[in-house]
């Protein structure tokens, strides 16, 4: 899969402080994003970013000057920058309803805390009316609820994670999705062509790779 190829174009990324990325695509969304909120020390990454969103803890001290600091321990670092992002960016939104916002180096260190911020991303969707996309060095998460259909192609790995669901069918995957119980059940599928839909009376994340199997 090409840069090209990736059509998702997001109103701001937030730039998490756990593993950099270093795959074209994530890499290629950052670069053109309109605007990057970084947390805490991921600054340390992406020194052009606008702004550094967090309690400053890990911080260092010639980016100071960018600090919205936020002190409040309820949330993560993620969901203060997300609130960051809709305080300063819904006015982005033009012809889509819900603020885009792409999330990378949300994973790859701590298990609990990628766990999380994957988990994070249906609560963005359904409480905050974000459109998420949460970037790896392999693949996709995407929320969605209701019939939706997925650009792909054939041989891509797709992962289904049900959330609150009782019916959820498939067309254009190898084998039929059902509303799992449990969230191993809907790993390690794979679409057979240009694209695959999703029908469900629920929400549920999509992850896809970037390449073949």
């Amino acid at each position: 899969m090409m840069m090209s190829q990736f059509l998702f174009r997001p109103d701001a990324v937030i730039l998490a402080n756990g593993v950099f990325p270093t795959h074209a695509i994530p890499l290629g969304v950052l670069r053109s994003a309109p605007h990057v909120v970084c947390c805490d020390g991921s600054i340390a990454h992406w020194p052009d970013a606008d702004v550094v969103v967090g309690d400053g803890d890990s911080i260092p001290s010639q980016y100071r000057s960018r600090l919205a600091r936020i002190t409040e321990q309820e949330d993560n670092d993620l969901t203060k920058a997300t609130r960051y992002c809709l305080d300063h960016y819904q006015s982005s939104v033009s012809n889509h309803c819900r603020l885009r916002l792409a999330y990378l180096g949300a994973t790859g260190m701590r298990e609990d805390h990628t766990l999380g911020n994957i988990a994070l991303m249906m609560r963005y969707y359904r409480q905050m009316n974000i459109e998420p996309l949460m970037l790896t060095d392999y693949g996709w998460f995407v929320a969605a609820e209701g019939r939706q259909t997925f650009d792909s192609f054939a041989g891509q790995q797709v992962s289904i994670f049900s959330f609150n669901t009782t019916r959820l069918t498939s067309e254009g995957l190898r084998w039929s999705a059902y509303s799992y119980e449990e969230l191993w059940q809907g790993t390690l599928n794979e679409s057979l062509g240009a694209r695959f839909t999703l029908d469900a009376d629920g929400c549920y994340l999509v992850y896809r790779t970037y390449d073949a199997k």
